[in-house]
């Protein structure tokens, strides 16, 4: 099978990177197309996986839109030139592409269409759309499949998931120290106008709350600001997982970080605009208690949650009862896209007839896990 993956955030390089491996293993060919963000080619180097460049995504809203053309026509070049079968991705670039091309394209999402409504109208138009099951609500139409899982798993899981204790090292410390991982986001998505995050000031009284507890990572998707260049974590960006596991405590503005430390049963708090409004973060605060989020106004509140946390007995302990308890309910999602694509379109009418089908993949084959 010929099988295009697209990626446009370095999330989705971790969220597919397993699934592009297992897929090569098993002898389908599986082409890369990506933008050039110098975080994601990064990632793709450090994990090997060979790539299309399809340009550099601008800042500006309006050239954002030209750009975007540009893309669609790169994509169905390559997917006529190398005869791609199924697209794969969180993208609104592959579904327009699939139009124009014999590609049948399979599109996941996890954000809810208020949050991203461009998006979702483009994502729309993929032969098949996967969300986790909290955005079943939405009704996206007779081509909407649920799973019950978070994108997070797909790399997050047990069966994926090792944590490397010698990033230990590289920080200077042990697995008894203390220590806090704060994220900051820049919000320059089309979807992003308008939305606050933490301000320099907070991310200072943070600071002020936070040293005496422990040693404190600072880790931001743009230039870091100079006051902030201290705490400036230095690693390579594969390792901040295994970081995460060993962290007291994740505290910014960033969703997918902050999701990313709730999977992994570390305590995530976070403030930006968006709290409320994203379903699979919400299922992880009020389903599961992994996390915490605090509107802009609500800046006081955060840090009396921090401090109760922080004072709180078996913080620790606690947080991975509770990772349990969602471990328990959700799938590996790698190994659900390994068959759904493998076995599409049969596989969307077996979801479509019987969705408890997807509990199979609670667990998987020991060649497909992680060594």
């Amino acid at each position: 099978m010929r099988i295009s993956v697209d990626i446009g955030h370095p999330a989705h390089v971790h969220l597919f990177r397993n699934f592009i491996l297992i897929m090569r293993r098993r002898g389908h060919i599986v082409y890369i197309t990506t933008r050039r963000v110098q975080s994601i080619i990064d990632l793709l180097n450090i994990y090997k996986i060979n790539y299309f460049s399809i340009g550099k995504k601008p800042d500006s809203l309006i050239f954002k839109y030209i750009y975007q053309l540009y893309s669609v026509l790169k994509l169905i070049y390559i997917t006529i030139r190398y005869k791609i079968e199924i697209g794969l991705g969180v993208s609104m670039t592959l579904p327009i592409a699939s139009k124009f091309t014999k590609m049948k394209c399979i599109g996941l999402d996890d954000d809810d269409k208020l949050v991203t409504p461009v998006f979702a109208k483009y994502i729309a138009m993929s032969d098949v759309i996967i969300t986790p099951e909290c955005l079943l609500f939405e009704k996206r139409g007779v081509n909407h499949i649920t799973h019950k899982s978070f994108h997070e798993l797909a790399y997050l899981h047990p069966n994926r998931f090792k944590p490397e204790s010698t990033i230990l090292d590289e920080v200077d410390l042990n697995e008894e120290a203390p220590f806090f991982i704060m994220r900051f986001n820049i919000f320059k998505a089309h979807h992003d106008k308008g939305i606050q995050g933490l301000s320099l000031k907070q991310k200072l009284v943070l600071i002020q709350v936070l040293k005496d507890y422990g040693k404190i990572f600072i880790t931001t998707e743009r230039e870091i600001e100079p006051e902030l260049k201290n705490f400036q974590l230095k690693i390579s960006p594969d390792k901040i997982h295994s970081l995460i596991h060993y962290a007291t405590m994740l505290i910014g503005d960033s969703q997918t970080m902050t999701s990313e430390s709730a999977v992994l049963g570390i305590p995530a708090i976070r403030m930006n605009s968006f709290v409320g409004r994203i379903s699979y973060l919400e299922e992880e605060e009020h389903k599961y208690a992994l996390t915490y989020g605090f509107k802009p106004d609500q800046f006081d509140e955060m840090i009396l949650k921090i401090e109760e946390l922080l004072k709180m007995p078996n913080l620790k302990q606690e947080w991975q009862k509770r990772r349990k308890k969602m471990l328990e309910d959700k799938i590996d999602i790698t190994a659900f896209l390994v068959w759904f694509v493998e076995n599409y379109p049969n596989s969307a009418k077996i979801m479509k007839e019987n969705p408890d089908y997807q509990y199979r993949f609670k667990g998987q084959k020991s060649e497909d896990r992680i060594q």
